[in-house]
């Protein structure tokens, strides 16, 4: 299938899976709305038209054997989300390419090395660029959505925008449950219906998707094989060349009249001209046949030549600061790098967090009084209102954002209050999630288990042996006092 015929289908694959959330903000922080209220009989009177239409003619019996009691109005809400503001990129990457998803990729890596190969080998893909995309999806594979996508797909084909699309959609989620790819109990993801490792919807799932392991089912779900695979022909089919880079950061002469356009290729000889070098100053390489200008910032942050297998990424998201994360994130764990600032800083005095310094600052305002929830290291509602209170309360301008700025004056405040730094629950989880890739941190886990058995086995050697012991004690004594009274 060609990737023109694709088009209509590709830019909405992953629509609201882990990369797309960073871009909803709240209209307030200091309001929450409540969730719209559904009509359970509107709901029913819609299913049952929906069931006799002709477009479910074909899953009409999955429909009833699946049909939801009720719709989910927390989707809605998602729908009519509108962001009074724009992630800026610094903001968007900070928390999508950190230290900890190096090394979660790495680990990563090295664990399907062999899956990778066979892949790259079979679709003509750079196993890293399949590992960019895994990583900024599901954080490789430990967030996958917790919405029922039949629910999800049932509720917005009945209410809200684009029932018209999502009808379509929850057809192919119910053609997929019919074909038996996908288990009930497994058919969970974002509220807009994308599911599995990589976070397909199901329309694009039921033209791209790949049984890799050979187990007669298409399993995006519990099978990083297929969906590794599948995340490989979404690429191969959205024109990815093999063989190229995605592209490469580079340093602008001053005086440079260039427009940010990435859709204006020229030949790497055009920029050559235009005097653009690689950031160190050495001549732009000829691994790239054609590239765009990418400024994602202007002129006075980083700037990238993008080929075409950038466009590959913006095709799963269409995002350009989502195809820069994933391009990102592959050089890294390439180059198993963990050092992820550009050569060129992005032009602000308050960069944005990592989910480690999310982490910390959201346990900071817990230890000041502050209540954000759970420390997830994810920047929500509640983390910005708290933050806003926190401002309000103590002079600062109340803006709610929560950058480098607010994260060191917090650890500043609260450097020498107890449990400071200690290690949230959430982290425990997030340790957990990690062992089950890192196979280094596994050995570790199950090291530091072995050591608390053999602790309490020891301890139970000590005190069996005082038992006995004082037994022998006892004998002795009563011998003794038996042989003074003959």
């Amino acid at each position: 299938m060609s990737s023109t015929k694709l088009s209509a289908v590709l830019p909405v694959l992953s629509t609201l899976g882990l990369a797309s959330l960073v871009f909803i903000a709240p209209t307030s922080y200091a309001e929450q709305k409540p969730l719209p209220t559904l009509d359970n009989n509107q709901f029913n009177v819609c299913l049952d038209n929906l069931s006799q239409s002709s477009a479910f003619a074909s899953v009409k019996d999955t429909l009833a054997q699946y049909r939801p009691a009720q719709g989910d109005p927390s989707v809605l809400e998602s729908l009519d989300y509108q962001p009074e503001f724009q992630k800026e990129p610094w903001d968007y990457l900070a928390s999508l390419v950190d230290e900890e998803r190096v090394i979660d990729g790495i680990a990563a890596s090295e664990r399907y090395a062999d899956v990778l190969a066979r892949i790259e080998a079979q679709y003509g893909v750079n196993r890293y660029d399949v590992l960019g995309v895994w990583g900024v999806e599901s954080d490789f594979g430990t967030t996958l959505g917790k919405k029922e996508v039949v629910q999800s797909l049932a509720t917005l084909s009945c209410f809200g925008r684009r029932q018209s699309y999502f009808r379509s959609e929850y057809v192919s989620a119910l053609k997929i449950l019919k074909q038996g790819d996908i288990a009930p109990n497994d058919f969970k993801g974002s509220w807009a219906g994308a599911f599995g490792q990589t976070q397909f919807m199901p329309s694009t799932f039921l033209q791209l998707a790949q049984d890799f392991d050979g187990d007669g089912r298409k399993d995006l779900v519990n099978s990083q094989a297929d969906a590794l695979a599948s995340t490989a022909n979404f690429l191969k089919n959205s024109g990815y060349q093999s063989g190229q880079p995605w592209g490469y950061e580079v340093r602008l002469p001053a005086n440079i009249n260039a427009s940010n356009d990435r859709k204006n290729k020229q030949p790497i000889s055009h920029w050559r001209n235009l005097g653009i070098t690689l950031v160190d100053g050495s001549e732009l390489p000829d691994s790239l046949s054609n590239a765009g200008l990418l400024l994602p910032a202007g002129k006075n942050g980083p700037a990238f030549l993008v080929g075409r297998n950038f466009d590959a990424f913006y095709a799963y998201n269409a995002s350009e600061n989502y195809a820069l994360a994933i391009a990102h994130l592959s050089d890294r764990i390439e180059q198993q790098n963990t050092d992820v600032d550009f050569a060129t800083p992005w032009p602000t005095d308050d960069p944005g967090l990592s989910r480690k310094q999310s982490r910390e600052l959201q346990q900071a305002l817990n230890l000041l009084g502050y209540d954000i929830g759970e420390v997830d290291g994810i920047i929500g509602d509640g983390t910005r209102r708290a933050i806003q209170q926190y401002q309000t309360d103590n002079g600062l301008t109340p803006d709610g954002r929560a950058g480098k700025k607010i994260h060191q004056h917090l650890m500043n405040i609260t450097a020498n209050m107890p449990q400071h730094g200690s290690e949230p629950a959430d982290e425990a989880q997030h340790t957990a999630d990690d062992d089950q890739l890192a196979t280094g941190n596994a050995h570790s886990a199950s090291k530091k288990i072995s050591e608390t058995k053999s602790g309490l086995s020891k301890l139970l050697q000590i005190k069996s042996l005082t038992a006995i012991l004082i037994g022998l004690f006892i004998v002795l004594v009563i011998a003794l006092v038996s042989r003074r009274k003959r």
